[in-house]
């Protein structure tokens, strides 16, 4: 990348391209590879030497393709270097294994992502760590959950489906006096509206099946490591047999050229939609860290500087399932189905109280919304035709 600016907008335009180390090529190739050939002895050992660096040594330790993505993310977050996997839970896992073995406890926040959750218990757990899920809101108070043999803290902030905002600093702050590991989920603000390494944190976790790819079509998971976490986070994924494929490498690094202006896009769509929905008698709360009814918005408010398009509404608790169901069935514009970060619009009714331990969740139905780049008004229509059936189903 020949330009020095840090700006956001400039890092996603040209970090990880080299023109002149591809006949010109504005953007990477993609490179399908699982042996690689050397010329001499001399040079295949010297390869085998450096396999933390970005060298072609096997197609699983990584093509031009995959580094390419990985120094473009690493420069947006403002890393030291990035390990690209085959999808945003492997990126997780990939980050809890550098630092867990048999004996050790770990801490995760008990709004975790549902497939982290059922990996901490369902995995971890079989090898010999002990998991202990606390509450996101609970800031520097965590110093009290920490034992001698706690190696990792675990962050997502906002938190999925519910989006408490954690206290990071805080947090870390009591991590780092202790020598304890941290890793957040950063996946709904990305790298462009939060920047947890600046905070402490040791790796940042995005799964770039959302935001970064932006089009619903590609799974890929990045871990952006701090100078001193990159090995052991690297070794992880190698040792796992992880890699991102490359035709996903390449449609991550497609993405992220426009990710800046998706991501303004979908945070005024929903800022718009959120604001129609808290006005509405059927919403008991809403679930949007840019607004002060959710959990940690104050520190939303100072450690962010953006919102994304995916947030949660709570209904009223006197709405039967049936009426939920009438609503959501009938959606023109607005589809049933997981995943978010792409350019439709999305919405599902999860039901948090299944899984909490550490805390309770007491609240009406909850719907999580994903706010895709259709015109707003007409997504606004769709809801209030919904809510028509709602009611008329109640």
């Amino acid at each position: 990348m020949k330009s020095k600016s840090k700006k956001p907008d400039t890092l996603l335009t040209h970090a990880g391209r080299h023109p002149e180390q591809n006949h010109g090529v504005v953007n990477p190739p993609v490179y399908h590879a699982s042996t690689i050939l050397h010329p001499d002895v001399a040079d295949m050992e010297a390869s085998e030497a450096k396999r933390l660096e970005p060298v072609t040594l096997y197609g699983r330790t990584g093509t031009p393709t995959q580094f390419a993505l990985e120094e473009a993310m690493a420069a947006l977050e403002g890393g030291d270097r990035a390990v690209a996997v085959c999808s945003g839970a492997a990126a997780c896992y990939v980050a809890l294994l550098a630092y867990l073995k048999a004996g050790d406890h770990a801490l995760i926040p008990d709004s975790v992502y549902g497939p982290v959750r059922a990996f901490a218990t369902g995995f971890l757990t079989r090898f010999g760590v002990a998991i202990e899920f606390y509450d996101p809101m609970i800031g520097a108070g965590i110093a009290a959950l920490v034992k001698p043999n706690t190696k990792a803290i675990y962050l997502e902030s906002p938190g999925s489906i519910t989006f408490e905002v954690q206290d990071v600093p805080a947090i870390v702050a009591v991590a780092k006096a202790r020598g304890i590991a941290t890793m957040l989920d950063n996946t709904w603000a990305s790298p462009l509206f939060f920047k947890p390494l600046a905070l402490g944190v040791d790796v940042s976790i995005v799964a770039g099946t959302k935001y970064i790819v932006g089009h619903s079509d590609a799974m890929m998971g990045i871990a952006i490591c701090a100078e001193h976490s990159f090995a052991a986070v690297k070794r992880s994924a190698q040792q796992l047999g992880y890699h991102a494929a490359p035709d996903d490498s390449y449609l991550a690094l497609r993405g992220l050229r426009t990710a800046g202006v998706r991501l303004r896009a979908h945070e005024k769509a929903a800022l718009a939609v959120a604001r129609w929905l808290k006005a509405r008698p059927e919403i008991e709360r809403l679930l949007h860290p840019a607004f002060p009814d959710c959990p940690g918005h104050e520190f939303w408010r100072r450690d962010f500087s953006g919102s994304s398009g995916l947030f949660s509404v709570t209904l009223q608790r006197d709405i039967p399932k049936r009426a939920v169901s009438a609503m959501l069935d009938g959606l023109e514009l607005f589809g049933l189905g997981y995943s978010w970060g792409g350019f439709e619009s999305l919405i599902v009714p999860p039901d948090p109280a299944r899984i909490r331990t550490a805390t309770k969740w007491d609240a009406g139905p909850l719907l999580r919304l994903h706010v895709g780049l259709e015109d707003t008004d007409d997504l606004i229509a769709d809801l209030e035709r919904g809510f028509d059936r709602l009611n008329k189903a109640r």
